[in-house]
């Protein structure tokens, strides 16, 4: 069975190759807008269906595939206690509005993960969907610290503006739940959806 990884992420990239498994990692582009009065649980499966959608699309339809192939997809956002959703951030202001949302309290990170098995002729024959969810506890927050992080560089491709990998670690008190979650792709549960698809390979 050959595994696709649907994201080039370096984080999701990193984290699937301590499974100690082989697999490709494609491009996908699609668009991430979230659509008037979606709920974070219905934007988050739209996001990993089309992400899956748009690979298996883009194989090629006229010679047959070497083998089955599980195409994985994530997508991860942060949400408040409100359910407003955060993705990354369009400016300065807007990962400041959301960092000031979650300073001194706690938010929700989630993350949707796809597994599309698909046969030779990229008929899909099996695909389930997972949602992990982990409670992140943030500390205050001074101006100055947001405007320092922001310079570096580093919010700009994370949801919710901050990466617990990186230098947003110092902001973060504690968690309730999967860490492998908060970077990007829920390892154990990943694991257990790579293991199901290889049961459902017909050799």
């Amino acid at each position: 069975m050959n595994i696709v990884l649907a994201s080039t992420s370096p984080r999701r990239h990193e984290l699937l190759s301590r499974l100690n498994l082989p697999f490709n990692v494609v491009s996908v582009s699609v668009k991430e807008g979230i659509l008037l009065g979606e709920q974070p649980k219905d934007y988050i499966l739209r996001m990993v269906t089309t992400k899956a959608n748009a690979v298996i699309e883009s194989l090629p339809k006229e010679k047959l595939l070497l083998e089955s192939t599980l195409v994985i997809t994530a997508d991860t956002i942060g949400v408040l206690t409100n359910n407003e959703i955060l993705t990354k951030p369009a400016s300065k202001q807007n990962a400041f509005e959301m960092w000031q949302k979650m300073a001194g309290t706690h938010h929700f990170v989630w993350t949707a993960a796809q597994a599309t098995l698909i046969d030779q002729t990229a008929k899909v024959v099996w695909s389930k969907q997972i949602i992990e969810t982990t409670r992140v506890y943030f500390t205050q927050l001074t101006e100055q610290e947001m405007h320092a992080y922001w310079e570096t560089g580093e919010p700009c491709d994370k949801a919710g503006g901050y990466a617990i990998q990186g230098l947003a670690a110092a902001w973060v008190d504690r968690i309730e739940g999967s860490y492998t979650n908060v970077v990007g792709l829920p390892l154990a549960q990943t694991k257990a959806l790579i293991e199901q698809a290889h049961k459902k390979v017909t050799y």
